[in-house]
């Protein structure tokens, strides 16, 4: 790669670790760039899952003082599932041919892009639920493990988006006010991130250097992303984002 190249890289890697820890949709950004710069699609996707591990890191980290509230059974129960899934997720991506992910790539990327688009739905349906705090389950319904174990299993596989669907599986299926949500979210994709890293680095065709550069960027922005998470307003942010999206999957579509 050429200097303005990896810086690049870096870049989406900082981009990306701050959307680990705030809107969920962090390959949405990074996975276009390793595509663009010519790496074959599965060996960017685990590249880019091994890239933003240290970001999701950073990111729980910087919610530690949410997780703090979260009930410990319910923290282990979201990580272990969560983690279960991603095994499945990466099997997936290292089964199938390189071709079903080729063509199932910009499919995906629309479909995260949909799902960011109605995320203020999912908010206002979220907080309308908090204001009840007494309305909601604080053990996790059948329901509730089986849509973690898929969101688990879709964090591995591909990954863009499971942000905002890992949201509002545990902000529907708990009582747990948003900000503490977002905390959680963040540490239950570092389990499925971490997982499924561990199974790309002794099965899968990886690109070490975009990993690494990936890396540099992502531990600072996951953990801006953290502060930023707090507080964010993300309308603006929301609509960069999906046009962002709908132009990488119509290019890979050409």
């Amino acid at each position: 790669m050429t200097g303005p190249q990896q810086l690049a890289v870096i870049g989406a890697g900082l981009g990306a670790g701050i959307l680990t820890s705030t809107v969920g949709v962090a390959s949405l950004l990074s996975f276009p760039v390793l595509i663009a710069l010519g790496i074959p699609p599965v060996v960017a996707n685990a590249s880019n899952t091994l890239g933003l591990l240290p970001g999701a890191l950073s990111g729980a980290f910087g919610y530690r003082r949410e997780l703090r509230e979260v009930p410990r059974h319910q923290t282990i129960a979201v990580v272990v599932i969560c983690a279960v899934g991603a095994i499945g997720g990466a099997a997936l991506l290292l089964a199938l041919p390189s071709k079903v992910f080729a063509s199932a790539a910009p499919w995906l990327i629309l479909f995260t892009c949909l799902i960011v688009g109605v995320q203020p739905l999912i908010s206002r349906w979220l907080r309308s639920r908090s204001d009840h705090p007494h309305g909601t389950p604080r053990s996790m319904s059948p329901a509730t493990i089986g849509f973690t174990a898929l969101t688990g299993v879709y964090g591995g596989y591909f990954g863009a988006g499971a942000g905002v669907m890992m949201m509002a599986v545990l902000g529907l299926g708990l009582d747990l006010e948003l900000r503490i949500v977002n905390g959680l979210k963040t540490l239950a994709l570092l389990a499925a991130n971490l997982v499924a890293s561990i199974i790309f680095v002794f099965i899968a065709d990886l690109d070490l250097a975009a990993s690494g550069l990936l890396a540099a960027g992502s531990i600072v922005g996951g953990y801006a992303g953290s502060h930023i998470g707090r507080r964010l307003p993300a309308t603006l942010l929301r609509v960069l984002i999906v046009l962002a999206g709908v132009i990488a999957a119509v290019l890979m579509l050409r």
